[in-house]
């Protein structure tokens, strides 16, 4: 909602008057001495007699204003919460109150005083400096009616991060989820590294990429899907246990559950494999849950989920054969076919089995996982980078966790053979000259990597943003990412 034109040149004006009066509307800086939750802390037993003794300075945003002739109230907002102000004429001089009285909702202000309690029990600074550190020309948007509109709150993010004090909340909690992730992983030797954005072969996932040019190199590169395949030439390096926050971006929707730009968590462990690393995950995300909200005990739109370990672990043929009743290891691929399509399964561009049975479960299945529930035991044709089923080659040692009907996660025991790798690759290679956009290129400096022998891996992917809206309780991850995509403004 736009600021009508003739407030924001009131306000302009009223810039234009404080200047006059010889008042720099945009100083350089200011020290405050205090934060609003440190005077809430350290003033909790004061009473109506102000203590002399303790001046403070503090600093923040003018949310409301309520003028008494000589002396006003107002409440003031910084990072960390409220806190009335009483400014009286008298105190802080005739000059200075002639700016106060020129400040409207939204300046930021600098006060110098002393902490009482009023008649009524409210916690108070009494102004006796005040400093005006910031001058707001576009009037706030009114939190109810002015700021509800989910593309506007997206759009002007700094706006709903002003109004919207639970919003703050959430992206607080963001960071530390992220502090908590890291914290255990380096317990357990994990070390954090860095891998390229920029990416001359894309991979590590099946997705379209974005294309950019470097014209010092004359170079097509890609912004990078995935940082898998970096990350365990990191392995054949000699590092063993690995991770990294990675910003990716893959050109496909959006939607509730998808942005183009994302945040991973994948990490590598070298002698490993897939059974080890959903040990680590329930252990991974159950800290994560008690560090940040204080239990393994959530709720998510309604829904109680528990994410105390152990998690359900099935078969993707057993969990399609729970909830859908179809038998898939009974049914030949014709069969197989009818069903779904039954089902209103779309199996359009799907051409193998593996694809048929992936899309069921994708269709029947996974909206109907509402507790943490690891998904094992993948069809090959849908997972190139992990090892086969041992016992049954139709499958790889692959995992997904799924939790409130959303993929949280992806896992491998991965492919270290550089022959079969290569293999997966030619068959992706031919799928992309089909015309699959999803579809990767051959790395042959991946495959170069290989022959030189990498040991048996573990390796798991997450999205940060999917977790922080299980552990927010945000049911769209525009609500978890501080500036999402958005279409072009009209």
């Amino acid at each position: 909602m736009e600021a009508p034109s003739n407030v924001i040149a009131q306000r302009r004006e009223k810039l234009d008057e404080i200047r006059n009066l010889g008042a720099n509307p945009y100083p350089y800086r200011y020290s405050p001495t205090h934060t609003t939750s440190d005077i809430h802390r350290q003033f909790a037993a004061i009473q109506e007699t102000p203590d002399e003794s303790k001046p403070i300075c503090i600093a923040g945003r003018i949310m409301t204003k309520r003028d008494h002739g000589k002396s006003s109230f107002a409440n003031v907002q910084d990072s960390e919460g409220l806190i009335q102000i009483y400014v009286r004429q008298n105190v802080i001089g005739d000059d200075r109150y002639d700016i106060y009285k020129m400040l409207d909702v939204g300046d930021i202000v600098g006060v110098e005083g002393v902490v009482f309690r009023t008649r009524t029990g409210e916690l108070t600074v009494l102004a006796n400096a005040l400093e005006l550190l910031s001058k707001s020309l576009r009037p706030l948007p009114e939190k109810w009616h002015g700021l509800q509109d989910k593309e506007t709150r997206y759009r002007q993010r700094y706006a709903d991060l002003i109004v919207n004090r639970e919003v703050k909340e959430v992206f607080s909690k963001r960071t530390l989820i992220v502090q908590a992730i890291r914290d255990y992983l380096n317990g357990i030797d994990f070390i954090e590294v860095e891998t390229p954005v920029l990416q001359p072969i894309y991979g590590g996932a099946n997705a379209r990429p974005f294309i950019t040019h470097h014209n010092t190199l004359d170079q097509t590169l890609y912004l990078r899907i995935a940082n898998e395949l970096y990350l365990k030439r990191l392995i054949v390096g000699g590092f063993d246990r690995v991770y990294e926050f990675s910003k990716d971006f893959r050109n496909e929707g959006m939607d509730r559950d998808h942005n183009p730009e994302f945040t991973m968590l994948e990490l590598y462990q070298a002698y490993a494999d897939y059974e080890d690393i959903m040990c680590l995950t329930e252990r991974l995300i159950a800290h994560t849950a008690k560090e940040v909200v204080g239990s393994t005990e959530i709720t998510f739109q309604g829904e109680e989920i528990s994410l105390e370990p152990p998690w359900r672990r099935l078969t993707m043929i057993e969990s399609i054969g729970v909830e859908t009743g179809i038998d898939v290891e009974s049914l030949c691929d014709g069969s197989l076919q009818d069903a779904a399509l039954d089902a209103k399964v779309d199996l359009d561009g799907v051409e193998s089995r593996g694809g048929t049975i992936a899309a069921i479960f994708d269709t029947l299945v996974e909206p109907k996982l509402l507790q943490p529930t690891f998904i094992c035991d993948y069809p090959i044709e849908v997972s190139p980078f992990a090892k086969k089923k041992r016992g049954d080659e139709r499958f790889v040692e692959r995992f997904e966790y799924f939790m409130v009907g959303m993929e949280m996660g992806n896992a491998f025991s991965e492919l270290n053979d550089p022959i079969d790798q290569r293999e997966r690759f030619i068959e992706q290679g031919k799928k992309l000259e089909a015309g699959d956009e999803e579809a990767f290129m051959v790395d042959e400096d991946y495959l170069r990597a290989l022959e030189y022998g990498m040991p048996p891996t573990g390796g798991l992917g997450f999205g940060i943003d999917r977790l922080t809206m299980l552990l927010t309780d945000q049911r769209s991850i525009r609500d978890v990412i501080f500036f999402p995509q958005m279409r072009p403004e009209d």
